[in-house]
């Protein structure tokens, strides 16, 4: 697996005549998990469209191993990065292997056949999944949980050197979502694929992250390990929010706590001796 450098230099991107992102600066780790959060309507998502090149940058730009990402060839780019983005649309009727099959077309020449390697890439990404047993089954008849993990499998058939996955653990319940990031874990710590990708829960993020990216009002507010990133100190600034952070005894990662004004115990509430 060939380790890329993903750099965003003066990033500003947005729709129409709003701009969400302002001159944002970001340096993706190769060969780790950086996971971004921040409030509703931060620009998460906006960045990892930009970051992908589905959406144009208004000023600054993305730089793939020191090229625009805007020079590369679309062919060659799907082969090194792929996205998963928040509710992507399946072609009505479609059915599960055939939607997880179309990871595959980045590595299809013009004249080129269907190979056993392709066989192999779709298979192991719907075991890997969980999804090797509803192949047969249209999309359009799954529940959300059972849509998403098809997703992930078909971004993972995709077999790129770099992942972004826009809130993989959409629709997903708890287990699920733990089955899905430690098969990214896997996924990254096996082939050393390099993943960024976008999550609500902050503790999830905290636990799985090796770099974690707080984003506030268009911008990186802080960014760095797990342990300087989930501050309290942070957690106001980036979501308004009080909190306590504690360690994980699971993960030895920080945890965060929020205080609600209204369920704090006596305790809690006294200045501390």
């Amino acid at each position: 697996m060939k380790p890329h450098t993903l750099i965003a230099n003066g990033l500003s991107a947005g729709y129409g005549e709003t701009l969400i992102l302002d001159g944002l600066d970001l340096i993706v780790p190769p060969g780790r998990i950086t996971v971004i959060v921040g409030a509703n309507a931060c620009g998460k998502s906006t960045l990892l469209r930009t970051l992908s090149r589905l959406l144009p940058a208004k000023k600054g730009q993305v730089m793939l191993d020191g090229k625009s990402i805007h020079r590369i060839p679309s062919r060659d780019l799907a082969r090194t990065l792929g996205l998963l983005p928040q509710s992507p649309i399946a072609p009505e009727g479609i059915t599960v292997a055939d939607l997880v099959s179309r990871g595959r077309h980045p590595h299809q020449g013009v004249f080129s056949r269907w190979t056993r390697e392709d066989d192999e890439a779709v298979a192991a990404a719907l075991a890997a999944t969980k999804t090797d047993d509803l192949a047969e089954r249209p999309i359009d008849e799954l529940s959300g949980g059972q849509r998403q993990r098809v997703w992930i499998a078909m971004a993972l058939a995709q077999q790129t050197d770099l992942l972004l996955l826009d809130e993989p653990t959409t629709f997903l319940d708890i287990s699920h979502q733990i089955e899905v990031l430690d098969l990214l874990t896997d996924l990254n710590q096996t082939r050393g694929t390099t993943i960024v990708m976008v999550l609500h829960d902050l503790n999830l993020a905290a636990r799985y992250a090796d770099y974690l990216v707080a984003m506030a009002k268009g911008r990186l507010h802080v960014a760095g390990p797990p342990e300087t990133v989930l501050t309290e100190d942070h957690v106001r600034r980036v979501f308004g929010l009080e909190s306590r952070i504690i360690i994980d005894p699971t993960s030895g990662r920080p945890a965060m706590l929020p205080i609600g004004r209204h369920r704090m115990t006596a305790s809690a509430t006294k200045e501390p001796v």
